[in-house]
């Protein structure tokens, strides 16, 4: 369990509370709109109307003392603000919400550790999950390598991981199969791959199109 500093409750701030709660970590929620305060209370640990460019509020808060602040504000100028006063104070992560490429750069220069761009992300995801009858789901890990959900090839049907040697040949892993009741995780090079079910794999995004013909 975490405690976490959740400042700007809109639709998106008020998405990762959910989430926050659902994972059962501590939270602090804030924001300057009351009646987002009220719709929020069940779901955090405290919550307090505010405004986050007051640099007496967030001294009062102990940013410090979070494992992580969320900033979750669209207004370019006071999400930037927030983000350096919270650096400013000692926070140990602060994760920011980006709306624009300009938007994630300054950003990162006023101090944030992490952005999150979710329009961009999810456009990103949007096109290459629904451009392909092989790609089922995908996860960018940096700009090289992702992880995706994929068919497996009729190729490979029947074949084991030893047997395709995917790992020596493509320097591509293996790391789950999607069964009907969830993830087998336990990929061992006799693991047989058949064809009516999906793989997760590991490797750069040009291998993966290469061997899928993605």
């Amino acid at each position: 369990m975490k405690s976490v500093l959740l400042i700007g409750l809109g639709r998106f701030g008020t998405n990762v509370a959910q989430k926050l709660y659902e994972l059962k970590h501590e939270v602090m929620a804030i924001d300057k709109d009351e009646e987002r305060i009220n719709d929020i209370l069940s779901i955090v640990t405290n919550a307090q109307i505010g405004d986050s460019t007051d640099i007496d509020l967030l001294k009062s808060l102990g940013v410090e003392d979070y494992d992580v602040c969320i900033v979750s504000i669209k207004d370019f100028a006071s999400s930037l603000q927030t983000v350096s006063l919270l650096k400013e104070l000692g926070a140990k992560a602060v994760v920011a919400r980006a709306t624009s490429d300009i938007h994630e750069k300054f950003l990162l220069r006023n101090g944030a550790d992490e952005t999150v761009y979710p329009e961009k992300q999810l456009a990103t995801w949007t096109a290459i999950c629904f451009t392909s009858s092989h790609i089922f789901d995908y996860i960018k890990l940096d700009d090289e390598h992702s992880i995706f959900e994929v068919a497996i090839p009729d190729e490979w049907d029947g074949k084991s991981v030893g047997e395709l040697g995917v790992r020596r040949k493509y320097g591509l892993s293996i790391m789950a199969i999607k069964e009907v009741d969830g993830l087998n995780m336990l990929i061992t090079s006799d693991t047989v791959l058949t064809a009516d079910k999906h793989i997760l794999v590991l490797g750069t995004v040009k291998t993966i199109k290469k061997i899928f013909d993605i």
